[in-house]
């Protein structure tokens, strides 16, 4: 059910997010950070799946299909998708329940960034904005796993 939901507000939040020319220094590294969380889910879901499954490989190709990126904002987050994949294949190449566990942090991190791309949180004054963004980012960063 969380991939299910995490699947639709990235999507819902890209569409709508896909009208705008110009993108914030803010709004770039959030669609990188989705990226990265999508590289993530990729790979835990393959532990548990098998590797012929490409779930959130193809999320990922929505998104960009749908952001239409600059070459550079592409380039960002592809590495940034391949990061969070190595990342996560390392820490768990098998299905176990601590896996099973990542993936579910990474589908609430990827919740609050798609929900802080389609947010009005980008129409507030930048220090309102800022803060906030703050205050939810390190209420997401509470909920994830320590990284060695």
């Amino acid at each position: 059910m969380r991939t299910a939901l995490l699947a639709l507000t990235l999507l819902a939040a890209s569409a709508g997010f896909a009208q705008a020319q110009e993108r914030t220094p803010s709004q770039r590294q959030t669609i990188i950070d989705i990226a990265y969380v999508l590289g993530e889910s990729h790979a835990l879901r393959q532990a548990c799946e098998g590797a012929y499954d490409q779930y959130w490989r193809d999320r990922m190709i929505r998104l960009t299909d749908t952001e239409q990126p600059d070459p550079a904002l592409d380039r960002r987050m592809k590495e940034a998708f391949n990061s969070g994949f190595a990342l996560r294949r390392a820490e768990h190449p098998e299905c176990t329940r601590a896996s099973r566990i990542a993936e579910a942090a990474a589908a609430r991190r990827g919740q609050g960034l798609a929900a802080r791309l389609s947010d009005v949180t980008y129409r507030l004054d930048p220090r309102e904005a800022a803060a906030q963004r703050a205050a939810e980012e390190a209420e997401a960063e509470a909920d994830l796993p320590l990284r060695r």
